[in-house]
């Protein structure tokens, strides 16, 4: 293996480490609303001061990584996380946490950003979905290895002992980053994300974006909530491990596939797998609320190995949670590959990262206030409907600006 391909495999692992950091303060929260028992102002808090040092991060940070060197910005983020999770053993009120979560914010934004800007950058154009993808899959990866070992290790040894393996991971991926990859020689003057937020395939791209932020967003966060609440709510009242076992299935098929659709959309054009990804997302998601008639019509056991008795529609459930991770995984190192490609041709490819994660940000944070409202007035169904809904809108508007903006072949050109 030559000195170059040597360079992604920090980076996978930089995504890794990210990736489980933030898993695992997900899955530890629980613990802390229990220990500080705090307001429910405060337990609003905790999520939103993560999300909102994220959303204000990212200008600055890409800013940083077009006109100096990634890997020095990366290394940064790296070094913060690893003061930020060490901090975490030391929080001791609701206040303290709240800080901790905005200074991880930043940390998982500065490795994620530099991280695939990088890869995005050292990648050729013809492989460059693929490397995404096996980067994202690292990221898939450590959503399920902390969803399953950060709970454990917490009840075996502690908060201390689970942060110990956050930063491991952290130093270790800081020492590859040194050792493999080159320095980052570009440099852009200026401001790119002037120049980026008029770019055409951007603003093509981001229409269809915008509207998938909401789509996805109510989908992945209301699975878990069909999956677990009591029927009276609406829902199916598995209990927690059959729930966790839905979770992992988005992930897991996520994972796998996000290489071999990557490199497809290297060979094949990436707008269409986009096109072709969000549909079958929006497709799948109408189909959630009927997994119980899916289930009885199949005729499916209510006890099952290990979980006991649970719902018939569990297995159902699992598929089309599935069934998503791999929609997705057919949308997402296409989507990712075309903003580094107009970065890399435009200059500014972590701008042009960070353009995308901005366009993602309306819709994911009201995502869930709609959710909660359909959930609450109309029905748990309406959550799904919705969303699948939004993805077929999504969809509909990038085939038709694509088509008009860039002519009727664009769909298989890109």
């Amino acid at each position: 293996m030559d000195r170059h391909a040597l360079q992604f495999y920090p980076l996978y692992l930089t995504r890794f480490a990210g990736g489980f950091g933030f898993v695992t303060l997900v899955t530890l929260l629980p613990e802390y609303i229990t220990l500080y028992d705090p307001s429910g102002l405060v337990v609003g808090l905790f999520t939103t001061a993560f999300t909102l040092a994220q959303t204000l991060a990212v200008v600055p940070l890409a800013w940083a990584g077009d006109r100096y060197d990634k890997r020095y910005v990366l290394l940064g983020g790296l070094g913060i996380g690893i003061a930020v999770y060490l901090g975490f053993t030391f929080v001791a009120s609701s206040a303290g946490f709240v800080l901790a979560r905005a200074a991880q914010g930043i940390t998982v934004t500065a490795t994620s950003l530099m991280g695939l800007a990088l890869v995005g950058e050292l990648a050729t154009k013809e492989t460059r979905a693929n490397h995404i993808g096996k980067a994202n899959a690292a990221r898939f990866a450590a959503g399920i290895a902390g969803s399953l070992g950060a709970g454990a290790l917490y009840s075996a040894a502690g908060f201390g002992a689970v942060y110990a393996v956050v930063t491991g991971l952290l130093v270790v991926a800081g020492v590859g980053v040194v050792a493999f990859v080159a320095p980052d020689e570009t440099r852009i003057e200026g401001f790119p994300f002037t120049d980026l937020a008029l770019n055409r395939r951007l603003l093509t791209l981001s229409s269809f974006r915008a509207q998938y932020a909401v789509a996805v967003t109510l989908v992945r966060t209301w699975v878990p909530i069909y999956a677990g609440v009591t029927a009276a709510s609406g829902g199916l009242g598995m209990v927690s491990i059959a729930v966790g076992t839905v979770v992992a299935a988005e992930k897991f098929t996520n994972m796998l596939c996000q290489p071999f659709t990557g490199r497809l959309s290297d060979r094949f054009g990436r707008a269409l797998f986009v096109f072709v990804g969000g549909g079958l997302y929006g497709l799948v998601a109408l189909a959630v609320p009927f997994t119980p008639t899916i289930a009885a019509w199949l005729s499916l056991p209510a006890t099952l190995p290990v979980l006991g008795v649970t719902p018939s529609a569990f297995v159902p459930l699992v598929i089309c949670n599935g069934l998503l991770g791999v929609a997705d995984s057919i949308r997402e190192p296409a989507s990712m590959a075309l903003f580094a490609d107009e970065g890399t041709d435009d200059g500014g490819v972590a701008s042009s990262f960070g353009i995308r994660e901005l366009v993602w940000r309306p819709g994911s944070i009201l995502a869930p206030l709609l959710g909660g409202v359909l959930m609450a007035q109309v029905g748990m169904a309406s959550v799904f409907f919705v969303g699948g809904t939004v993805a077929f809108a999504g969809v509909a508007t990038f085939l038709g600006v694509l088509s008009y903006s860039h002519g009727s072949g664009a769909l298989t050109q890109w």
